[in-house]
């Protein structure tokens, strides 16, 4: 397979052979420029030579076809999977591979333009594009395979390491909640800091034996040398630390996590070993949020470390957290049965304690599912498997949200557990894995007698009114294949299921909800909105279609407001819905809803030029019907300075482009006050239009024009000689044109 790189001889050779190490070596896929520039690098020199780096399209020829880029990660890749199993099986072809790749990516942290990075405020790293691989994975490298070489090139980084450029980088990988190391300001985090990160023996026992060398200094985190050891599990360096004369095993970082903590909550059990010895250390002690050792590692689920702190004495083995979680709360929660089996086993240890929100161990381990936890616990003669939390909801109400059906089946079997039960809201676990399309669940729950599958919550609303809401189909159809549910309930605002599908869109439910003969097609709310006038307000034009192909439904049906259909379709915009509705003939498209305002009047407000067009064409529609305050189609246009719509009405014979309204003011008025230049000049350009008509307070549209300040209308207009600015009050009892009645 390689035969063909080494048979290039020289240059090409070892540029193909080192780009292949490279890539079956890394930590993570390289991109372009990485791999290029690692290529590149002259291992101890103190200059990167950009002559050196290879291009692209040269690094692929050298590797003859073994090698890939994979354009859109920018990354490059063995070409196919037997290459990287035929270098896998043969590691002496890259015996040195880490040592050569940590000496490389030291001699990068150490060149002279990396290092003058770290003397800018706000560096440019746009020419270092191998800067974040080195800094975050030499230490890796250099673990694996550890040369002579590469601890010169350490050392050599470590004499201003806390201001260097690299430690920023690494901090922020280690830990996002980090605040920023900014330059020129110490990190704190030194050499030894970063060589117990990595775990390189023999770099810590180099900077441990150095004067004035302080083994518990802590960094801007607060973490000592020991703690980020115990933390990555460096066996090795904890064990090297721990016995050095004067070093604090159980100094606590920012968090006040103590390496105990910190090695327990990884599973490093041979590290956690190692600190339980230390009469300093306190197996019980918490971090900021009350955890301890023994909750983290119950957490994740790491049974040697449980069984470890709980046989060294001085835990609480029940003790909870700021959230009031217990070991065994977590451990069921996460499905870890043996850390649960191992807790079950203490007398000290209360199976049924409420946590959180009042969710016990059983609860948690039901709501995420953790069938095994749930029957173990369920064997326990102290615990309630049908114990609700502070909302009243069960472990099968938990477990029926989100459906996990062999926990339901479970809890169904037993004759402790209530099916039926509602929460505070009176929601049962029906209603729940109903609302949250859970089609097995609600199969498992309606084969038992006892459970009501009409049965409403607090607010009147059904399992089924839920999935029609949510637009879960088979849900609906597996509850009307009920006789005992009604499919025309309607809650406690006189919104039934048909109501909720057609206002969500949801097509296929109103089909199924049309198809029975119980369901009211036209039914309305208590605000009087009909299924067809909320699919029309939100858009729903496939709901809109299915309805009206219904004769029983009215579809110029007006609201409490006196909103059609049509006029809720107009006034947000939907083309689509007016053009379906306006091919009844039995849809006014000229009524008016609150304020007298007509679909016409709302389209031309809010400047839906669509819409004004489809109404504009219709042979018995009112372009220049005024609402109650005599604000015409083209004065609300100016107003709202809805260009395209003026042009369109101004196109029409039976527009009047210099009607006043109810305080004399003029579309030409409007436009002015409001510094809509451009309809300004469109109504100007007609004949018709009085450019210095006053309205009943006298004042013209260059006195509008002036109080608002939008000099380019004042240029338009000619002041008369005797225009004086003046405070003018609004007409009594108008109300805003936005205010549309609408809302």
């Amino acid at each position: 397979m390689l035969s063909r790189i080494e048979r290039q001889g020289g240059a090409k050779s070892r540029l193909g052979m080192a780009a292949l190490m490279w890539i079956s070596h890394a930590e993570r896929p390289l991109k372009v420029g990485e791999l290029c520039h690692a290529l590149g690098i002259e291992i101890g020199s103190p200059d990167l030579d950009s002559d050196n780096v290879p291009s692209i399209e040269t690094v692929l020829a050298c590797c003859q076809g073994l090698v890939a880029v994979d354009q859109k990660a920018s990354t490059v890749r063995l070409i196919h999977f037997t290459a990287a199993e035929h270098l896998r099986d043969h590691p002496q072809l890259f015996s040195t591979a880490h040592s050569t790749m940590a000496e490389i990516c030291l001699s990068y942290l150490n060149s002279h333009q990396v290092k003058a990075l770290s003397a800018c405020p706000s560096p440019d790293l746009s020419g270092t594009p191998f800067l974040e691989y080195s800094s975050l994975y030499w230490g890796i490298h250099a673990k694996r395979d550890f040369s002579n070489c590469a601890k010169q090139l350490a050392l050599s980084l470590f004499n201003n390491y806390d201001n260097h450029i690299s430690t920023e980088i690494l901090l922020k990988a280690i830990e996002s909640s980090l605040s920023p190391v900014t330059f020129n300001r110490p990190s704190l985090f030194s050499s030894l800091h970063c060589a117990s990160f990595f775990g390189i023996v023999e770099i810590v026992a180099s900077l441990v034996g150095a004067e004035f060398c302080d083994i518990n200094q802590a960094d801007c985190t607060g973490s000592t040398p020991l703690a980020w050891a115990s933390s990555n599990g460096h066996e090795e360096v904890v064990k090297m630390l721990l016995g050095r004369n004067g070093v604090d095993p159980s100094k606590p970082d920012g968090n006040d996590r103590t390496p105990l903590l910190s090695a327990a909550e990884n599973g490093h059990g041979r590290v956690v070993e190692m600190l339980l010895r230390r009469d300093e250390v306190n197996p019980d002690k918490p971090e900021w949020c009350g955890r301890t050792p023994l909750l983290c590692a119950s957490l994740n689920g790491h049974e040697g470390v449980v069984e470890m702190l709980l046989e060294g004495g001085g835990v609480n083995p029940d003790k909870p957290d700021g959230s009031d979680r217990t070991p065994l709360l977590c451990a069921a929660q996460n499905g870890h049965e043996g850390v649960v089996k191992i807790l079950l086993g203490r007398n000290d240890v209360s199976p049924d304690k409420r946590g959180m929100y009042g969710r016990t161990p059983f609860w948690s381990a039901a709501y995420h599912g953790q069938e095994g936890v749930v029957k173990m616990l369920a064997r326990r003669g102290d615990v309630n498997p049908d114990k609700p939390d502070i909302n009243g909801r069960t472990p099968l109400w938990g477990a029926g949200q989100n459906g996990h059906e062999g926990v339901i089946k479970f809890l169904l079997g037993r004759d402790d557990v209530n099916p039926n039960k509602g929460d505070i809201y009176g929601q049962t676990p029906l209603r729940g894995a109903a609302q949250s399309g859970h089609e097995g669940v609600v199969k498992i729950l309606l084969r038992r007698e006892d459970v009501n599958p009409d049965k409403p919550d607090d607010a009147a609303e059904t399992p089924l009114w839920w999935a029609a809401l949510n637009g879960h189909e088979g849900i609906v159809k597996i509850l009307l294949g009920r006789g005992d549910v009604n499919p025309d309930k309607a809650n406690d605002h006189g919104q039934t299921p048909l109501w909720c599908a057609s206002e969500n869109g949801r097509e296929g439910v109103v089909k199924i909800l049309l198809g029975r003969d119980e369901v009211s097609p036209d039914k309305p709310d208590i605000n009087g909105r009909t299924p067809l006038s909320c699919a029309a307000w939100n858009g729903h034009s496939g709901v809109v279609k299915i309805l009206l192909g219904r004769g029983d439904v009215n579809p110029d049906k007006p609201d409490i407001h006196g909103q059609t259909p049509l006029l809720c379709a107009a006034v947000k915009g939907y083309e689509c819905v007016v053009r379906t509705l306006l091919g009844r003939d039995d849809v006014n498209p000229d009524k008016g809803g609150i304020y007298d305002r007509t679909p016409l009047w709302s389209a031309a407000f809010y400047g839906y030029e669509g819409v004004v067009k489809v109404l504009l064409a219709l042979a018995d529609i009112s372009a220049d019907k005024p609402d109650s305050n005599s604000w015409t189609p083209l004065w609300c246009a100016a107003y709202s300075g809805n260009v395209g719509v003026v042009r369109m009405l101004l196109g029409r014979d039976d527009v009047n482009p210099d009607k006043p309204d109810s305080c004399g003011r003029t579309p030409l008025h409007s436009a002015a006050k409001n510094g809509h230049e451009g309809v300004v000049k469109i109504l100007l350009g007609q004949d018709d239009v009085s450019p210095d008509k006053p309205d009943l307070f006298g004042l013209t549209p260059f006195w509008y024009a002036a109080s608002g300040g939008h000099a380019e209308v004042i240029a338009l207009l000619q002041p008369p000689s005797s225009a004086t600015p003046s405070i003018a009050y609004g007409c009594g009892g108008n109300v805003s044109p936005s205010d549309s009645g609408s809302g």
